[in-house]
């Protein structure tokens, strides 16, 4: 063979050496992206993992857990309970009421919650509708209070105890206008503290609407709520006559009474508001 044909055919072996060499060298490249991305997200999850999540995560985690439940049932829509104010309290927890705390604002309020008073609620219900109606007495001394325990009484025939509860009313049985219920409703223990006081001694049951700041000395049973609040109060008191309706037959579990939750608000002037 010539030289000149020696010359001719070298370029084209180098080529296809060089066409052999270049994919391996370019596989050796991908793969060593491949090991560097994994090694990244194995990094990655590791600090996940050790719990090093962003505080701005954890913080938005904290807040749509509650409410991003899907299986989650409430007797009312969630945005209607919290627009009502029911999980409001106040700035002041006491121990009794810690565990009906789920966690507490910025400015300082404990908010309630609203899972636990949906529960104690239907918990509730069920307990008044054993009873004879005319048995069932509700006590309210707060005057936001006095429309709800109305129209609850009106629609499920208990006994209203509105106003200044006077003393010896369940106790007195030579008071003219004694009452003898077997169990008793207050809308709040530290407002209706006479008729805790009395319904004690006489061995009723008591349930109480308390707020963060209330105690459970001589309450039997307790619905977490603000119970200062108007609309929060007109809430309570028609879910509560609602479910025990229900619970007695006397409307359909998927129906609602005739009448609605504004007609269970209070409607106060600013005179009676200012009055002690």
């Amino acid at each position: 063979m010539s030289e000149d044909q020696v010359k001719e055919n070298q370029p084209t072996e180098n080529a296809e050496n060089l066409e052999e060499t270049q994919p391996e060298e370019q596989n050796q490249t991908i793969d060593t992206s491949q090991e560097e991305t994994v090694e990244q997200v194995t990094e990655e999850q590791a600090v996940t993992e050790e719990g090093e999540t962003p505080e701005e995560e954890i913080e938005e985690v904290e807040e749509t857990t509650p409410e991003s439940t899907p299986e989650e049932t409430l007797l009312l829509p969630r945005d209607t309970l919290l627009s009502a104010g029911i999980h409001i309290g106040t700035r002041m927890k006491t121990l009794d009421m810690e565990s009906f705390i789920y966690r507490v604002r910025p400015d300082g309020l404990f908010v309630l919650d609203v899972k636990k008073t949906d529960d104690r609620i239907r918990t509730t219900a069920k307990f008044l509708s054993r009873y004879e109606k005319s048995k069932v007495a509700i006590a309210a001394t707060r005057l936001y209070a006095h429309e709800p325990v109305k129209m609850f009484c009106k629609l499920t025939g208990a006994t209203p105890l509105i106003g200044r509860f006077i003393p010896g009313q369940l106790s007195n049985p030579q008071y003219q206008n004694r009452v003898d219920p077997e169990v008793i409703v207050v809308c709040d223990p530290r407002a209706d503290a006479q008729a805790v006081k009395e319904a004690s001694t006489v061995g009723i049951p008591i349930v109480a609407l308390c707020s963060t700041d209330n105690e459970f000395a001589g309450v039997d049973l307790v619905i977490p709520t603000n119970n200062k609040g108007r609309r929060a109060l007109a809430v309570i008191f028609w879910l509560l006559a609602r479910q025990v309706l229900r619970e007695r037959g006397e409307i359909a579990p998927d129906k609602d009474p005739a009448v609605t939750i504004e007609e269970f608000e209070a409607k106060v002037t600013r005179e009676e508001e200012e009055e002690p």
